[in-house]
């Protein structure tokens, strides 16, 4: 087996769709891995290079058996994306623990378990690479994220802790930060005046598509970024580097 393989979580729509499919466009083997397993079916299928497997990343008996399924098939990994997450969001007075705890533990825990488990596999070849889906909202504070920014910006400090330990044997780890995103979730919830309000406040002026998302992970999943660890790429239309937007001074 000499084709590289990527394991992307949370494939069966959104980013991590986009990004099985951006892998698969430069001759990679995928594996897709999803808890929704009538949705990761139906967009897998005829995806003669993409391996579906039905499994919740907040579980560490599920990472394990997914894990394994793909030593036992490929015997490698290079890439692993952690992008399986979730994005509830509430008032931090209306936020009970156990939403707390949900949030946390698919959106930390599952890439902690799902990088260590596949630690020794993305070793094995001396080059492996983790880019771990962060979001904006970890890095700068927004209304009703309590709970989802500091499970992002965990995840940030992760992928520190990460590329601090484990680059010693070959393995690079780095975060991207979507911004506000078209995915047809965000279309749903976010009223004309939420659009209009992103909007001033993104120097492009727009929101980002998955595609453009799936480039930044791809690019530092790959060979270009040999070189790349311990960063996290903000891939949010400068939101984040420039503050918010002042619609009377522009005027």
């Amino acid at each position: 087996m000499t084709e590289k393989v990527a394991l992307v979580t949370g494939a069966a729509r959104g980013i991590g769709l986009a990004t099985a499919h951006r892998f698969l466009r430069e001759g990679w083997q995928v594996v897709m891995l999803d808890r929704d397993g009538e949705e990761l079916r139906k967009v897998a299928q005829g995806l003669n290079a993409a391996l579906p497997i039905i499994a919740d990343v907040s579980v560490p008996e599920d990472v394990d058996k997914s894990i394994a399924e793909i030593t036992e098939r490929f015997g490698r990994l290079d890439a692993l994306v952690n992008n399986a997450g979730v994005a509830d969001f509430g008032p931090i007075t209306e936020t009970s623990f156990e939403r707390w705890r949900r949030i946390m533990a698919t959106n930390l825990d599952g890439v902690f378990l799902t990088s260590q488990a596949a630690t020794p596999l993305l070793a094995k070849e001396g080059s492996g690479a983790i880019v771990n889906i962060a979001s904006i909202s970890g890095l700068r504070a927004s209304t009703l994220r309590v709970a989802y920014g500091t499970s992002k910006a965990a995840v940030i400090q992760l992928t520190l802790q990460q590329a601090a330990e484990l680059g010693e044997i070959g393995i690079r780890a780095n975060a991207v930060a979507p911004g506000p995103v078209r995915t047809k979730l965000a279309m749903a919830v976010h009223t004309p005046e939420i659009i209009a309000a992103y909007h001033d406040a993104l120097p492009l002026n727009r929101y980002g598509s998955e595609e453009e998302i799936s480039n930044a992970i791809w690019f530092l999943c790959s060979d270009e970024a040999s070189y790349i660890t311990g960063q996290v790429l903000a891939a949010d239309g400068g939101f984040h580097g420039t503050g918010v937007g002042l619609p009377a001074l522009r005027g």
